[in-house]
This record gives C-alpha cells, sequence and structure tokens, in this order.
C-alpha cells in the first residue's frame, strides 16, 4: 500500500494541488458531519467532474484505501464521517445544474447542488422540487440521496427517492454507469431505488435525475395553538384519520418555542404548550373545503387559537422559524443530541408522554419539533458536554427514546439515515437473515467493503473495524476507542501528514 505522501501526490495529479487538503489543520472541519461522531480522514479531495472522481476510486479500489463521498456535511447520523480513515471525497464542486426540461418536469443536476438552489432555478417555470429538509438552504441533492432525505413537505408528496428518476454513479471500482432514466418506468431491476438512501456503501453518485413538481394553485397555512401536548397530538392523529393528507403538519413543544421566539420571532405564544403549523395546498376550492374540516378538528381538541398566514411573508417568517428550530436550540443549551424516530401517528399521544417520562427520570430537558403528520419524531436532548458524566446519560438516555419508538411499532429512522449512530440499533428490527440479505446486496456492489465502510451495519467487519470517537467528551463509558485509526498492516501513520 501507498504511503502518505504517495496518496497525496497521486490525488493531486488528479484534481491538482488546490483541490487536495492533508494537513492536519486543514483537515479538522472535516472530521465530523452534524452529529456527535468524529474521525479524521488522511486526505479530502476536491474532484470537479466524473471523470476525475472515477480516478479518484481507482487509485483507492487498486491500493485497498477507504473512501467516503460527502456532501455539505449537514447529515445527522455520522454517515460521512471517515471512521476508517482514507479518502474524503468532497463533491461540493460538482454544483451545476446540467438541464431543466419545464414540459417534462425533470431536471438534471449534479450532486453538490444544494437544495434550495434547484428551486430558485426552476422557479421561473412555475415548478419546484418537493423534498425540502430543514437544512435546505445548505444541503446538497447528493447528501439527499444518499439519507433519502425527508422535509416537511414530504407528507404529502414522498421524500427523495420518490422525486428521484435516474443516477449516475461510480462504483466501487471506478466504472462509471448509469441507473433509471428520465422516464419513470423502465426494465430491469430498480437499481435507482436501491442507490438511493444507501448512505454511500453502494456506489458514489454524480449525477441526478430529478422529477419537479409544479407549485400548487392554492396554499393555506395555519398556525394552532394548544395549552396542552395531547390535544396537539390527538389533533394529529384526527386530521389524517379524516383523510385529508396535508401538505406539511409539524409540531413544536414549549421548549422549542422558547428558542424560536428568542431568534426569528414568530410571533409562537411562550405559554404554549405545543403548536402545529399546518399546511395545505392543492386546487383552490379543495384546500378551503379541507381548511373548515382541519379548524373543526382542531376546535374539538381544545385549540385555543388558530392562525391563518394571510400574506407570504407570514407564511415565510412561520417556515422560517419551523426551518431554524434546531439552530434556535444553542440558545437553550451548549449542546444537543437530536434523535431520528418514527412512530404510527396514532401513537403519537402515548409516546410523546414516555418521552417526557425519561426526561423527568434522567434529569435532561428533551426539545421536540417534528413531522408530526407522518410520526417523523425529532427529540432533541438538551444538556451540557463540559460537565462530567453528562454525555454518557445523553447516549443512555438517546437509546432508551429509540426503543420507545421501536416497541410502539415504529422505525429507528425516518431521514437522518443509520450512518454510525444507530447501527446497532439495526439488530432491533432486522432478524440475522434480515441482515444477512442486505449484506449480500452490499457486497455485489461494494466487494472489498471500502466505499464508506463501517455504516449501517452492526456485525462483522463494518463495525467492528470501525475507530469513530464521540465529539469531543461523547465517548460512550468504557470506550478506548482512538479518535484516529490507521489500518493494521498500513505504513500510514500520523507522521506521513504534509
Amino acid at each position: 500500500m501507498m504511503n502518505r505522501r504517495e496518496l497525496v501526490q497521486s490525488l493531486v495529479e488528479i484534481v491538482g494541488k488546490k483541490a487536495v487538503l492533508h494537513a492536519p489543520e486543514d483537515l479538522l472541519v472535516f472530521e465530523t458531519d452534524a452529529s456527535i461522531g468524529a474521525a479524521l480522514p488522511w486526505v479530502a479531495v476536491f474532484p470537479s467532474s466524473v471523470e476525475e472522481v472515477s480516478r479518484i476510486v481507482r487509485l483507492a479500489y487498486k491500493e485497498g484505501i477507504p473512501i467516503v463521498a460527502r456532501g455539505t456535511g449537514t447529515g445527522i447520523s455520522g454517515g460521512a464521517i471517515a471512521s476508517e480513515g482514507g479518502i474524503l471525497l468532497t463533491l461540493t464542486r460538482m454544483k451545476r445544474i446540467l438541464e431543466v426540461d419545464p414540459l417534462n418536469q425533470t431536471a438534471v443536476v449534479e450532486s453538490g447542488v444544494v437544495n434550495l438552489d434547484l428551486s430558485k432555478a426552476v422557479s421561473k417555470y412555475g415548478l419546484y422540487y418537493v423534498p425540502d429538509p430543514s437544512s435546505q438552504k445548505v444541503c446538497t441533492i447528493g447528501g439527499n440521496v444518499g439519507t433519502n432525505a425527508g422535509g416537511p413537505h414530504c407528507l404529502a408528496y414522498g421524500v427523495t427517492t420518490n422525486h428521484v428518476l435516474g443516477l449516475e454513479v461510480v462504483l466501487d471500482d471506478g466504472d462509471i454507469v448509469w441507473l433509471g432514466g428520465k422516464t419513470g418506468e423502465r426494465p430491469g431491476y430498480d437499481l435507482t431505488g436501491v442507490v438511493v438512501g444507501s448512505e454511500g456503501t453502494l456506489a458514489i453518485v454524480t449525477k441526478i435525475i430529478v422529477r419537479l413538481t409544479h407549485k400548487p394553485e392554492a396554499v393555506k397555512t395555519f398556525l394552532a395553538i394548544f395549552d396542552r401536548m395531547d390535544d396537539a397530538s390527538n389533533t394529529v392523529s384526527q386530521i389524517i384519520a379524516s383523510g385529508i393528507v396535508p401538505a406539511a403538519l409539524e409540531m413544536i413543544d414549549n421548549l422549542v418555542i422558547q428558542a424560536v421566539e428568542q431568534a426569528i420571532h414568530a410571533g409562537f405564544p411562550l405559554d404554549a404548550e405545543a403548536v402545529l403549523l399546518i399546511e395545505l395546498d392543492g386546487l383552490r376550492e379543495s384546500v378551503e373545503e379541507e381548511a373548515e374540516v382541519v379548524k373543526a378538528i382542531c376546535g374539538e381538541n381544545r385549540t385555543r387559537e388558530i392562525r391563518v398566514a394571510e400574506e407570504e411573508d407570514e407564511r415565510e417568517r412561520l417556515w422560517a422559524a419551523r426551518k431554524g428550530a434546531l439552530g434556535a436550540l444553542g440558545r437553550l443549551a451548549p449542546n444537543y443530541y437530536i434523535l431520528d424516530g418514527v412512530v404510527p401517528p396514532t401513537q403519537l399521544p402515548q409516546v410523546l408522554q414516555k418521552v417526557g417520562e425519561l426526561s423527568q427520570r434522567f434529569g435532561f430537558a428533551i426539545a421536540n419539533v417534528f413531522h408530526a403528520g407522518d410520526g417523523n419524531l425529532h427529540p432533541n436532548i438538551l444538556f451540557d458536554a463540559r460537565v462530567p458524566g453528562q454525555s454518557e446519560k445523553v447516549l443512555e438516555l438517546g437509546e432508551e427514546v429509540m426503543r420507545i419508538c421501536v416497541e410502539a411499532g415504529g422505525a429507528i429512522t425516518g431521514e437522518h439515515g443509520i450512518g454510525l449512530e444507530k447501527r446497532s440499533f439495526m439488530e432491533w428490527v432486522f432478524t440475522p437473515d434480515d441482515l444477512e440479505a442486505m449484506g449480500k446486496l452490499k457486497r455485489a456492489f461494494n466487494e472489498r467493503d471500502l466505499l464508506n465502510p463501517a455504516k449501517i451495519f452492526p456485525t462483522g467487519k463494518a463495525c467492528d473495524g470501525s475507530s469513530v470517537s464521540i465529539r469531543p467528551e461523547l465517548m460512550p463509558k468504557g470506550s478506548d476507542e482512538p479518535p484516529v485509526h490507521f489500518p493494521s498492516g498500513s505504513n500510514l501513520g500520523p507522521e506521513d501528514y504534509i
């Protein structure tokens, strides 16, 4: 295997000196994503074309070097962390919108295109790209494909996989292939669907053919204010049970209201226990009819007040509050640990009550902001990593919350992915035979486990070889794993940084 100097020189020959970072102080900003794990790559490289990606992957394959694809690092499961060292392949320079076809409502984009930039670019045609994570202003389409990202408006329209028609990918040996295409139905295996949500463990996505959607004729946005969380939760269940599928149905609890009001001043009442952000869209007549039903359901559940965003700036302020909620939590505590569980919407009252009981038992405040309509919960555990012992307790509390979601008939992720964070939880929801079947698929694409190793699966080399640390004080109790890993038999070491 080549040493670090040789690796850096080989990468410089492919992409140029300015597109390769290898000094420790430069790599620090790439040691983590938005999760709590951390590990340094050996080198970060910034290709500008699929041909460069192919050459880099061929080099990694030949030398047996791990390679992790990364966008802007907004992921929340550790999926973009180079936990095995190796090459961090950062795709943010591949950010061109290559083609927009307004008649067929499609676009072809490179992986590094920022999500919101796509909707802005096609807005003049009356179109937009539906999946809208809270990090929409900075997250990339390629990263969204990796985790099958959702967002507030995916309740009615579906998550990323429902809006991806085709992918250009680089396989583990460097071959460039297209999966899917510009038409919705194609013969053969649905390999596009297989790769979406695979978190970079099957192939590296370099271009995406996306489906665009016409802007609706009418949009109506409500803010429903509740004095009791249970009433807000029951409202969600009844709206879904009525047959109405809102474009968005979001819940924010009192802790988040406190933070958001300090940061954004959206007009949320500070004494409310919960608010629902409800958005209906479609034909004008149907929106008006559904609005009356939604108002009636809110009234049956003792809503204190229903506010309607009459102007676009009011609507934008409400959504700024929702999408800025996580950033605002920094006003309440130095650290937070965000979870991503899914439960049946009818189980929301019971699950939230149990989460509240855990909060009291462990002694940590939990701020809830989530996609209530499809039961995708995001409890945020607030803590201070500087206090000895808090970090370990937070991780224990997070595991308990995820168990509650599974026991309620739910899942361990709705949109953040498995990554490093939840791989040990996979055995809660899948049998050994289930996991082996998925492992066979992974090996068919990624035989040598060089593409984003140590992610998703709880057993075998993909887990046992990992050496991720928890950032910076969040190391699990009893863990002695080093923050940077150098595989046995390799002649790469810290002294090889140049």
